[in-house]
This record gives structure tokens, sequence and C-alpha cells, in this order.
């Protein structure tokens, strides 16, 4: 009888082990999927925390088939299954082969990949037999003992990867790949909520810090402590050290309330409002747009939300200067331009370097699907953020001077 694909093991450092923040992301395409919708886990096993995960992420409606583990057999799957309570017993079937399943708009490997390229090539083109039209597979493997199957992977991603998350907090570290072999449709967003992102990691249940926050931090406490080693009777190691807090304090990424209606453009990130102008550019058609760009200081959260509900169509990077973000110049700075096409027309979100911000950073590939109000990257030490919408179907709440919360503060709404 045949279960799960054979999703290989190495011989001597043993399974991977998926932990909760692990499974949390693996099944963060399931959680953000605001209607009903079929899922199919495969390789489920009771004691699983991506298993747990995806039960969690389950809404009204929702239904999950689930295809045990190699070692695992179907009997204790259900029996697990129906110890969850009446209301998980409906909504979960557990078949005894792979064969039984039907497609599903999400498919979640619940087992990381260990083997070899081949295997794992192998194991996905078995698995895309069970994805409906837009669906997305997710995947994970080990970042450091898995040559194989993390090259694989790398390939797969960069042929149909909608998005890839690394999670550190793992043991060991893992990545995770959505992958989509067949074009989703655009107004699919509106129906997504922001998705999990490990990169925002929780301090609190109201505040958190950008991933490369954490690596600041940590590179500044570093070079503190080899400073006191190196000169133990010196006070130097203090500037790195008391520099921690405050770098750490530039990459915060609060949670935020995002507006419900689907006629609200939210701000593409938090600062003061420098112009609003209608303007034409060649690189995104003929049409005129509505353009809303908003500075950031040093002092601001720096992370960028999508303002609309879209799929990336596009992402350019447009060379320039690193003239002070505030001075009208700015705009033939270095820039990064994400396209996404909405239900309203094309949106433009221009994330531009300023005098000291040098480093742009953009997670959302071309084909992913954002949400209104979803973390896709940041700019690093102070900058400028464009949005541009379809001047003739948006109408701008805000002018000159203005100061706006990234993800909450409505900019503009859609005629």
């Amino acid at each position: 009888m045949t279960q799960s694909p054979a999703v290989r093991t190495p011989d001597r450092s043993g399974p991977v082990r998926l932990g909760e923040r692990a499974a949390r992301t693996l099944v963060s395409e399931l959680a953000r999927i605001n209607e009903p919708k079929a899922a199919l886990l495969v390789g489920a096993a009771p004691e699983s925390a991506v298993l747990t995960a995806a039960i969690e992420a389950m809404l009204p409606g929702d239904t999950l088939t689930l295809v045990p583990a190699e070692r695992v057999s179907a009997t204790a799957l259900r029996e697990h299954v129906t110890a969850q309570g009446r209301w998980v017993a409906e909504r979960v079937r557990v078949v005894d082969s792979l064969a039984e399943a039907e497609a599903a708009a999400v498919v979640i490997a619940a087992e990381a990949f260990t083997g070899t390229a081949d295997e794992a090539r192998t194991t996905i083109g078995t698995l895309t037999k069970y994805l409906a039209d837009g669906a997305v597979l997710s995947v994970a493997t080990a970042v450091a003992r898995t040559a194989g199957a993390a090259a694989e992977l790398d390939r797969q991603g960069a042929l149909y990867g909608v998005g890839n998350d690394l999670v550190l907090l793992n043991n060991p570290p893992v990545r995770v790949y959505r992958l989509r072999f067949t074009p989703a449709e655009a107004a699919a967003a509106e129906r997504l909520a922001p998705a999990y992102r490990p990169s925002s990691v929780p301090l609190s249940r109201d505040m958190h810090i950008d991933s490369n926050g954490v690596a600041a931090a940590g590179i500044a406490l570093g070079l503190a402590a080899l400073t006191r080693l190196a000169r133990p009777k010196s006070k130097l190691w203090l500037l790195p050290a008391l520099a921690a807090a405050p770098v750490a304090a530039f990459f915060r990424d609060p949670q935020r309330d995002v507006p419900e209606d689907p006629s609200a453009v939210v701000a593409a990130a938090d600062g003061q409002v420098l112009s609003v102008q209608r303007l034409t550019d060649e690189r995104f058609g003929d049409s005129e747009f509505l353009r809303i760009a908003v500075f950031l200081s040093v002092l601001d959260v720096h992370v960028n939300r999508s303002p609309v509900a879209g799929k990336v169509v596009d992402y350019f990077v447009a060379d320039g200067g690193f003239v002070n973000a505030m001075k009208p110049d700015a705009e033939h700075n270095v820039a990064a331009y994400t396209v996404l096409d909405t239900a309203h027309g094309t949106v433009v979100v221009a994330q531009r370097t300023g005098l000291i911000a040098r480093r742009i950073v953009q997670r959302a590939p071309i084909g992913a699907l954002l949400a209104r109000g979803e973390r896709f990257g940041l700019i690093r030490f102070g900058s400028r953020t464009d949005v541009y919408l379809p001047a003739e179907a948006a109408e701008p709440l805000v002018g000159p001077g203005d100061k706006v919360i990234g993800g909450s503060t409505v900019i503009a709404r859609w005629r």
C-alpha cells in the first residue's frame, strides 16, 4: 500500500524535526485564505507540529485530508483526529494512501525534504498532481545537511516560487518554500489575510522586530565581546554594546490593524507625506497615476507593507543616486519597483534609497499574492516610499505634511 511519497531522511543525522515556528510557516498559506477551501497534508503523524498547526489554521467550511507518514498507520491517525473533538473530526479526513486524495487549494508536505535532488524532484512531481488551479505547494528542507534536496528546492523556487522563508529558530534551521505551478488570478489576493512571516520575530504580543534587526544587534554585541576580550582594560566595548539596542529598535515591526474596507488603500510605510501628485510614467503604461510619496526618517518604522491586495507581476531596480530623500531630486535615487496587478488596475510601490539608506529588502517574488497591509520588505536607515495608483480609479485622502502609519492609515480610496 502506498502512503505518502518518500521524503528521505539521512541515515547518519536522523530526521529533521519541524518545530512550532517552522510548522506555522509551512501552513501559512492555508491560514491566510479567508474562504472555504480544501487542503491536503502529506506525511502526517499524530505527534507532528505541522498537523497541529494545520488544524489550528482551519476556518469553518475548510476541509483537510491527511495522508499518513510511512511509519504511521491510518488507524492511529484516525484515532488521533477523533480525539481532537467533533469540530475537527467532521472536517479532517484520513485516507490510506495518496491515491485516494483529491486536488486541493493548498498541499503541504509535513516532513522536511532530506534526500537527493532526484528524490526531491520525484516527490514534487507526485505532489503537483494534487494541486488545483492556482494552488500552492508548501515544502521545507534543512539548510545545512541536505545539499541535494536543498539545491533542487532552490531550483524549483527560482522557477515556480512565490515566496520562501528561512526559519532559524528550528533545530536544525530550515527553509520553507511556497511553489505555484499554475498562475493565480489577481482577484484571489482580495480573499487573503497578511501571511505569517518568520522574518518578523515577536518580542511581545504587539511588537516584533525584523530578522535584519536581530542580525544587526547580534553583530554589535559580538563586536562588543571581541573588543572586551582584545582590550579588557578599555571601555571601547561599551560603544557597540550600547549601539545594539537602538540598532534593533530601528528594525522594530509592530503589529498593525489593517482596515477591512475593500475600497481602502493603506500607507505602505510610516512617515510624513511629501507630495500627492498626478503624473505619467512610461515604464508602467500610458495611463495617468496618482503618486503619494512618504518620507521615512530614521525614527520611523521601516518595514514596508502592500497598500492594496494584488498579484506581483513585475519587480525591477532602477539605478540612480543617493540624494536626501526629502528633496525633489530623490525620485532619481536608486529605487526598487514592485508592480501589482489589482482589480482596479496597475499599482506600483517604489522603495527609494536616501542619503543614508543604501539597502532595500524586497521579499515578494513575481507571482506572489499580497494581501492589503501585508509585509513585503523594508528599507534600511531612512528614505522614501512612493505608492502609484490609477489616477481615475483612486481618490487621495491625505496631503503633504500628514503623518501616516504603514498598514493602518487610509491614504486613498477606490472610487
